[in-house]
């Protein structure tokens, strides 16, 4: 992983996690984090779906720059860090989808669900850990509206090798 994205990584566990209010643009760029462009898929879907008032992502991998962060399972390649720090690339990818698709994040009411797929090794149990890095990050950015529902879910390979691909729903 590059010290870009550790650092990156860094800035976001420091920012205090009382916030009651979605992240602004300033708070994003505060943190080291440039206002995101969706991720194109490259497949025959679209990054989020507006239902009535709530938006779903499709699955974000860890993309930075148009390159994944890394590649291989968790538990035989990679270790539970690096699935942490992959997990909180694929939150902020779902986000930059959720902004492209009702504009502004401040119009998040509630993260309501995350699902968490994490290619694993064949004894790699501990799924769960990983997608904390997800789920404390939602929680630091959004405060009390970023406390959701969650799976974790260990599988054997994910698109492009990525160890990560993580799916959001927001109320609006």
């Amino acid at each position: 992983m590059s010290e870009r994205a550790n650092r990156v990584v860094r800035l976001l566990s420091q920012r205090r996690s009382n916030t009651a209010v979605p992240p602004s643009d300033a708070v994003l760029a505060e943190l080291g984090l440039p206002v995101r462009e969706v991720v194109q898929p490259a497949t025959a879907h679209v990054p989020a779906v507006r239902a009535g008032a709530f938006v779903f992502t499709s699955g974000q991998l860890p993309i930075r720059e148009g390159e994944l962060l890394a590649t291989g399972s968790v538990g035989d390649t990679l270790g539970i860090a690096d699935g942490r720090a992959c997990a909180q690339w694929c939150v902020l990818n779902a986000l930059a989808a959720v902004k492209d698709e009702i504009g502004d994040l401040g119009q998040v009411k509630r993260v309501v669900k995350v699902v968490v797929y994490v290619a694993s090794g064949a004894l790699f149990t501990d799924q769960a850990l990983v997608a904390n890095g997800a789920s404390e990050l939602l929680g630091r950015l959004f405060g009390d509206i970023g406390q959701h529902a969650r799976s974790a879910i260990g599988v054997s390979v994910l698109p492009l090798g990525a160890p990560v691909e993580l799916d959001l729903v927001v109320e609006i």
